[in-house]
């Protein structure tokens, strides 16, 4: 998904001769493409993240967008204090995007992995969190934050094409109503890619509707969700994240005080580091029970 990303950024540099972009050090043999369109307005902060999204704040305040661009982790709990105090309380048009996000960066452990940053952030007054799982719906996301022009986080990982048969919404891609559903799965961000991995052989397939959520907070339920959750009685969320302050805590909210009746709700999230080990993005995924395999399991049991 990065590779798609720097050819988009390269786009929105030629439309937006306000648009600065800062990097924390990063971006070798990624974003060569980007400092030869936009020349001084491509700038290497260092490692200084607090630095980074302060100085973001000051161009800002001025007129410009701004990018701020570095490993998850580091863009988000590293310049907390900055972000709250001098981005999103003064509605800055500053882009946080955070590279690997959730065990993206595997092997490298606990202090480059962010499975809690959508909780960290998404409370955060005028933020807006967008986790992309496609590349067709990374391009979306990336020109809804231009457009929106207000405090943002772009998290970003291993993205693919969009299955078929799926469209892009304003929340993310919705399956198609089918009256004999009987779960409803509601993913967040490119753990999604193995939801339909799971599905691709399931002999259930045809009786489950999966939602894809590409940005958060979610103030409220869309109405395709409540539908399904209507039809199907049972709901799915998975989410390379913790389930405090995630996907699965924003639908358990909003199906109750929408007095939505459900058979059984069920989280599948980052479990952290269960036995203290660390290893690949796909070894944390099979701890927490994100992997294909036991997706399609607990799918089964819905049948």
């Amino acid at each position: 998904m990065r590779k798609h990303f720097s050819e988009h950024i390269e786009r929105k540099a030629k439309e937006h001769s306000d648009f600065v972009f800062v990097t924390g050090d990063l971006g070798y043999n990624a974003l060569e493409g980007v400092i030869g369109v936009m020349g001084d307005r491509f700038i290497n902060g260092g490692v200084a993240e607090q630095n980074i999204v302060g100085m973001a704040a000051g161009m800002a305040s001025t007129g410009m967008q701004v990018i701020c661009y570095s490993i998850a982790p580091f863009i988000v709990y590293r310049c907390l204090e900055q972000v709250r105090n001098d981005v999103c309380f003064h509605k800055q048009p500053v882009y946080m995007v955070g590279n690997g996000g959730g065990y993206g960066y595997g092997i490298m452990g606990s202090s480059h992995h962010a499975i809690e940053d959508i909780a960290v952030l998404s409370p955060l007054p005028n933020m807006m969190c967008y986790i992309p799982a496609f590349i067709d719906d990374m391009h979306h996301c990336i020109d809804a934050m231009f457009a929106r022009r207000g405090p943002a986080y772009l998290r970003l990982g291993l993205g693919k094409n969009m299955p078929d048969g799926y469209g892009l919404t304003d929340f993310g891609l919705a399956a198609k109503a089918n009256p004999e559903a009987r779960l409803t799965v509601l993913a967040l961000g490119p753990v999604a890619n193995n939801v339909f991995a799971a599905l691709k052989e399931h002999p259930h397939r045809d009786k489950v509707e999966v939602f894809v959520i590409n940005r958060m907070p979610m103030p409220v339920l869309p109405h395709e969700v409540s539908a399904s959750i209507g039809r199907s009685g049972n709901i799915l969320v998975i989410e390379e994240h913790v389930a405090i302050g995630g996907l699965a805590s924003a639908v358990s909210l909003l199906t109750h005080e929408n007095n939505l009746l459900v058979n059984r709700f069920q989280s599948l999230r980052a479990a952290g580091y269960p036995d203290g080990t660390y290893g690949s993005q796909a070894y944390h995924q099979q701890q927490s029970g994100l992997d294909e395999q036991n997706i399609a399991a607990v799918i089964h049991h819905y049948f």
